[in-house]
């Protein structure tokens, strides 16, 4: 009986990874049937197949080289599945260095505001005033005076970004960040005070959040601790002490899951111009947006 209790648990037990044997996975490969992971999942013409399987031929004849490996959303697989991650870091962490090095002048050049006077007879600043760059510019900036603003963040940039980059592949990902980056910035501006400045890489993040849950739940890996991560930040968000541009956070949010599920649910012979259809009209709700809000302001 022992023993046969001890088959049924292991029958019920979810699979692990070949490669990873500490990552549970639903998927396996089609051709040799073990189970894969995301980051080793390469797709196929019908389902996913391993890396093994890809590097010994795609069993019709045409040579290993002949079609390229994918990634589930179908990206090209990299030798360094995180290199866009870390040159994002990398760029937030230059970007504070210049900022505490040169002082106000280079935040206040291209933090996110509406419109406003830095001081009492300088010009009027502002997206309102034609300096639409500070919804970009701002992704990149963070509070000299608050270190904790850019640990967190950078933090959750690699713990979140680096696993979602593996499995959207490099250009998928630099879309979706970067959608989602403006797609807060843009909510941020057409509902906070002109005067009122914001700045960090939070919009992005958490569209990166939002594409994370799309992606968990299409490989139905329990969703748990993502929502209790989610909504631990949210609680952050609102809390009143902080003082945080809760429109960034949820625009980046609603544009990540957007995007997200327009990248790991795109039909495959349509894949490409529904991923990206879908990141040009999230751009194109951003430029609406600050029209309108533009045109309120001016």
């Amino acid at each position: 009986m022992d023993e046969a209790a001890a088959a049924a648990h292991d029958a019920h037990r979810t699979p692990v990874c070949y490669r990873h044997p500490d990552r549970e996975t639903g998927v396996r490969c089609t051709r040799c049937e073990r189970p894969i992971c995301p980051e080793c999942m390469v797709s196929a013409s019908v389902g996913f197949q391993c890396p093994a399987c890809v590097r010994a031929g795609s069993g019709t004849g045409h040579a290993p080289t002949a079609s390229q490996p994918r990634t589930l959303a179908g990206g090209t697989v990299t030798a360094d599945p995180r290199l866009l991650t870390k040159i994002l870091i990398g760029v937030n962490l230059a970007v504070f260095l210049a900022q505490l090095s040169v002082g106000d002048t280079l935040t206040n050049q291209y933090e996110l505001i509406g419109r406003a006077q830095f001081s009492l007879f300088g010009p009027v600043e502002g997206v309102a005033e034609g300096q639409y760059y500070r919804l970009l510019t701002s992704m990149f900036l963070h509070s000299p005076t608050n270190f904790s603003h850019i640990l967190f963040n950078m933090l959750s940039l690699w713990w979140i970004g680096g696993p979602l980059e593996a499995a959207l592949g490099r250009a998928r990902y630099l879309a979706l960040y970067f959608a989602s980056g403006l797609a807060g910035s843009a909510l941020t501006y057409l509902l906070a005070e002109p005067n009122a400045p914001s700045l960090g890489a939070s919009g992005a993040i958490f569209g990166l959040f939002g594409a994370t849950g799309v992606l968990m739940r299409r490989l139905n890996y329990d969703l748990r601790p993502l929502i209790g991560l989610l909504v631990i930040n949210l609680i952050i968000t609102f809390y009143p002490g902080f003082n945080i541009a809760w429109q960034a956070h949820i625009g980046g949010l609603v544009a990540g899951v957007a995007v997200g599920y327009a990248m790991v649910h795109a039909p495959r012979e349509r894949r490409t111009l529904v991923q990206y259809g879908t990141c040009a009209l999230v751009l194109a709700v951003v430029v609406v947006l600050t029209l309108v809000r533009t045109t309120q302001l001016t």
